[in-house]
């Protein structure tokens, strides 16, 4: 049984969850709940590292967006790390909110690096 993990770091001003394993009905809410948790420790500038999620239904999907709102109602910024390459020619996640046409709500970044700098700029959707 693959579960999901996910391990809080701060980088600056921001903090970055990396998230490991797979996203689905049974294991999204911890996602949601670490996402939460940095919310009301008044983290508003927050980075999903998904370059290590092999798999995403709908229900993570659904936390993602959830997590853009949550995020956006704070006056705060969502950024989401997903590479062009590495697990099987590129990331699941990226994959799966194209073809569902949500990618585009999401600013994407190649890796954690790129993401908290300060003059960075999103890959295109």
């Amino acid at each position: 049984m693959v579960t999901v993990k996910v391990i809080g770091d701060e980088r600056g001003d921001w903090a970055v969850l990396q998230v490991s394993g797979e996203l689905d009905l049974v294991t999204s809410p911890v996602l949601r709940q670490h996402v939460h948790e940095a919310v009301a420790e008044g983290r508003h500038s927050l980075v999903l590292d998904l370059s290590d999620v092999m798999f995403c239904d709908s229900s993570g999907v659904g936390v993602l967006i959830a997590a853009r709102r949550l995020i956006r109602s704070c006056q705060g910024s969502l950024r989401l790390i997903l590479p062009a390459q590495g697990a099987a020619d590129g990331s699941h996640v990226n994959r799966v909110l194209g073809a569902l046409g949500v990618r585009r709500l999401f600013e994407v970044y190649p890796d954690v690096a790129a993401a908290v700098a300060e003059d960075a700029g999103p890959l295109s959707a």
